[in-house]
Formats: structure tokens, sequence, C-alpha cells
């Protein structure tokens, strides 16, 4: 029955008024599925809602929430992934509330953003599980328990008034997180635009997803798109993901046409990790979309993550590398599936002037970059980011978009609004890319530029060849930077060792030795500092990116001083 294709759905204004369309036409087919794994050995204990019983929820908690705010007032999601996260999040756009997806507290790494977000949303609510209760409550006057609502406070609503949905805040990659204004209309046209650009809108698939959702695209891809298209979507918990990786790839297994996402350390975490006792009775044939949204994407992990798997049925032509941001909502271009991995090797110095050149892929020099695909029902033109002319093929320049996907500005933030969305209608993203043979390709964060000596440098590139150049280096956890110097800019490296290997087993002295003489030689790069620390010391944002602005500033602070060594 739930392998069936869903009848195509009317347009709706709101997400929630989709769900109501599908609780009314498939009232049994499975919506909502959430895979719990309560012990180290668990293969996972499923719940799920219908259609049905998702409808009834969501119009009980939006009742309840409708008691305890005004229309427009924040509602701040501080649930752990779950069911109750879904329900949370569409009944408080049903309830004309504006959501503000975050999490519980007690994430790691994270408590102070979590402060950051609250004290700038300014929630009337706060919306949680019963579990979270205790510790929620000292954050918030107002707080619903969502697993305490009974159905019997279900009621009808009418379609919410107001224009934004939710507040997306930013990763905090590159600057102070802030708030970006989602409209009803927002999401659901990026819905539509993800649908079609991975053939969901033709064919029937399942969204299999561990991402966050309180995360841009876990938020899109396992909530919106299957809300807007009536498909099921199956959610683990992210922890249990990382803990067992094989986890994600068992439910991709278990479900027709399988259709998910994750940045690009998730495919090489799974590469390296997966074991070849895990992989037995493991099927991936019928997976039809992996999309990677890290960018810069690497063909060299996608090729990596199809060697491990190829014996499993995986096929090649799933991987999908995409680019996105949350001011779009989320998805901007996309590679389709059923279409060959497209990947450039590209000139390093002819690509720190600015210009796409092509070079042998075996050349030392060469930056191997994947296409990120077409856009997806939207425009983007690569511009000068100083005079914002637009650029020819093959010139680098800012990443900007336009298209019924881009948010309406940032929260409160009128200067730093007309500064990003301008007043044209056209998003200056702060990425860095070019378009060569119809393709988009990232090169990287216009913010994280390192220039030395008047030349570009992408932190990204020092990164790669850092992590190749020893075994002791953890992969993608490293930054590298720009500080201020006397002459001109000096280049910093901080680097997390692997798990396996303590610091004193390491021969510290020869690995930046190593490390020295291979940016130098690759990039012509003296690198000022060159800091090894132990794992779990390299800061990351709440999307699992290493956020370079903050280690940074713990630099300058000295706060590695006694950890590494130059």
């Amino acid at each position: 029955m739930d392998n069936r294709r869903p009848p195509l759905a009317p347009a709706f204004r709101s997400l929630p008024e989709y769900v109501h369309h599908w609780a009314q036409a498939t009232p049994d087919r499975r919506a909502f599925t959430f895979v719990d794994h309560p012990a180290p050995d668990s293969r996972g204990v499923h719940r799920t809602l219908t259609w049905r019983r998702l409808d009834v929820r969501v119009r009980a908690v939006a009742a309840r929430l409708a008691e305890e705010a005004e229309p427009g007032a924040r509602v701040a999601l501080l649930c752990p992934q779950g069911l109750e996260y879904v329900t949370g999040f569409l009944a408080t756009l049903a309830a004309g509330l504006i959501a503000v997806p975050l999490y519980p507290p007690g994430l790691p790494g994270q408590g102070d953003r979590l402060t950051a977000v609250l004290a700038d949303a300014r929630p009337s609510v706060v919306v949680t599980t019963s579990r979270h209760l205790g510790e929620v409550q000292e954050l918030c006057d107002r707080v619903v328990a969502v697993d305490q609502v009974t159905d019997a406070a279900a009621r009808d609503l009418e379609p919410a008034d107001g224009e934004v949905a939710y507040l997306q805040y930013t990763s905090g990659s590159t600057r102070t997180p802030a708030g970006v204004e989602i409209s009803h209309a927002n999401v659901v046209a990026n819905a539509r635009q993800a649908l079609g650009a991975y053939g969901a809108d033709a064919h029937p698939v399942t969204c299999v997803g561990w991402l966050p959702l309180y995360h841009d695209m876990g938020l899109v891809l396992s909530i919106a798109a299957p809300v807007v298209r009536g498909l099921l979507s199956v959610l683990m918990d992210p922890v249990a993901f990382l803990r067992e990786p094989a986890r994600w790839l068992r439910l991709l297994a278990a479900h027709p046409r399988a259709l998910s996402a994750a940045p690009n350390f998730a495919y090489d975490y799974c590469a390296s990790a997966v074991t070849d006792a895990q992989k037995t009775d493991l099927r991936l044939d019928g997976v039809v979309a992996l999309i990677n949204g890290s960018e810069p994407v690497r063909p060299g992990t996608a090729d990596r993550f199809q060697a491990a798997f190829a014996g499993q049925g995986l096929v090649a032509e799933t991987h999908c590398p995409s680019y996105g941001l949350a001011e779009a909502t989320v998805f901007v271009s996309a590679a389709r599936p059923g279409e060959p991995l497209r990947r450039f090797a590209l000139d390093r110095d002819a690509l720190a002037e600015g210009k796409a050149l092509p070079a042998r892929p075996d050349d030392p020099r060469a930056v191997l970059l994947a296409g990120c695909g077409t856009p997806a029902g939207q425009q983007v033109h690569i511009v000068d980011p100083v005079s914002g002319t637009r650029l020819s093929e093959g010139e680098v320049g800012e990443i900007q978009v336009r298209g019924p996907n881009v948010g309406r500005g940032y929260w409160n933030q009128e200067e730093q609004t007309r500064r990003v969305f301008g007043t044209d209608g056209r998003l200056r993203t702060g990425d860095l890319g070019t378009v060569l043979e119809g393709q988009l390709i990232v090169t990287g964060r216009l913010k994280d530029l390192i220039v030395v000596d008047g030349r570009n440098h992408y932190p990204q590139d020092l990164e790669a060849t850092v992590q190749d150049t020893h075994p002791a280096v953890r992969r993608d956890r490293l930054a590298a930077f720009g500080v201020a110097g006397g002459s001109g800019e000096r280049v910093v490296v901080v680097a997390e060792h692997t798990r396996t290997t303590s610091l004193a087993e390491i021969d510290v002295p020869a690995l930046v030795r190593a490390v020295r003489a291979a940016v130098s030689g690759r990039h012509g790069v003296r690198l000022a500092d060159v800091l090894l620390v132990p794992p779990g010391t390299v800061p990351r944002t709440s999307s699992g990116k290493v956020s370079r602005a903050l280690t940074r500033e713990r630099y300058l602070a000295g706060a590695y001083a006694a950890d590494g060594a130059a």
C-alpha cells in the first residue's frame, strides 16, 4: 500500500494545509517514521504516524499553542529528533505562529549558540517533550510538551494569515548566527524545487534522513518536501548515525527508492567506518539519490563511497552534488540522479586569479572539484563581488540567486538584510563560484579567502593538502585561516589528531615539517603556525562544519597554546 504512487496534490499555501489534504486523500498511508536506537546493539525501534494521525496531532498541538501566544509570536522548538519535533513544527505553522527550529539544552558545543538565538528570537513559547520539560522550563515561562497534549484538544483551524513561517538561524560558520525569515511561500516553493530536481515529483521516493531537523537541509528534505508530495519520511537521530553509520545505510536499503542527503564528511565516514561484516546482506541498488550538500563537494569522496559500496549494488549515478544555503531556504542547484558525476580539474594558479582554466587531473597543482548541477527552478548568476557586474562562463565571482525560495531577510537586522538580500531580489550568497559547461562549481567562501602577497588561497584547498600529508591528521577536522601580521596576512593551520592516536605517540615536529613542506610545494604558501590539537578541540557549527571563524578567535585568544606545536 505504501509503495503506491501518491496522487498529485493541489497547490496549497502552507505545509499544514498539505498535511490536512493528505489526511483526507490518503489517511492510512504512512507519513513519518522515527527509528530509535535505544541501545548500542539496537537494530532500531520504529514509531510511525499516518497522515490521519499526523493531522490530528498537528491540530491538537496547534490549538494548545494558540492558547499560549498571539499570531506572529515566535515559538522555539527545543525537541529532540523525532515525531514530536515534526508535530511541533507543523503545529506552530498551523497556529499562525513563527517557528524557531532549535534543539534541547545540552547539545555538546552548542550551549552558547542556543542562548544567543533565544535572546535574539525572544520566543513567547517553547515546545519540547516531557523528557526535557524540567531543563527547558528554566529558559521560558511558557512551555508546551507535545506528548502531553491529548488528541481531544484537536480542532479545525483557519489557514494562517502571517507571511513568515519560521526563522532559520544560520549555522554560524562565518559570523554570529542570524535568523533568516522564511515565508510559507518560500518553504513550499523550495520543497517543490527539490522534488523536481531529484525526480521525486514524477516518481515516488522514500525520504530517509539523519540530518538534524533544526538544520535547513534536514528540515526541507525530511519534513517540507515529503509533506508537499505526500511521501514517507523515515528519520533517525544524528547521534545514532555517528555512533554507527551502518544504521543509515540499513534504512536506505530497507525502503524502496530511497532519497537521502548528508554533508561531505558523512560519506567519507561511512567508507572508512562501515565494516565488511556490516555490509553483509546490505543492498543499496534501490537508492535513487544521495545528495552531497557540502561546499565545495569533493569528487574523491564520492569515489571512495562508491568504491566502498559498489559491491552492495550502489549505482554510481545516485551521487548528486548540490549547493544551497539558509538564505535561499536551502536548495539552489543540484546534479540530477541518473547522470554521471561531473568533475573538473582546474589550474590552481589561475583559480587564485579568478579564472577557471582546465588542468590535467594528475597535475599536482590541479584543484579537483565536482559540478553542483543546474539551478533548481531559480536564477543563478556569477558576479564581480565589488562592482556587481555579471561575469562570463569560466570567471570566478560571487554566486547570486533569485527565486521564490529566497527568504525575506534577517530577523531584526535591517542593515544586514539590505546588504545581503538587496532591493532587486538578488541574494548575495557570500559564496564564490563559476559556471563551466552549464554546471555550477562552488570554489569557497568569500569571507574565508586567505590573501597572501596579493594572491588568493582557498582554505579548504590548503586543508585538503594538510590532511593528506600525514595519517595522524584527522580528516575534515582542521581549519586554515589568515591572521594579520607585520608584513601582511599570515596563514595558520589548526588540526585535530586522530582519535586512535595520542599526541604522545606522534612525532609532532616531523609532522609539522611535512605539513609545511607540502603546503609550500603545492601552494607556494609559508605556514606561520601549525598546531596539532586533541580530537574535539576544533569548533564546529550546529550543522557539523568546522567553524574557521571561531577557530581563528580561539587561536588569537591563545586557547591552543598548550595543546599543539608550531
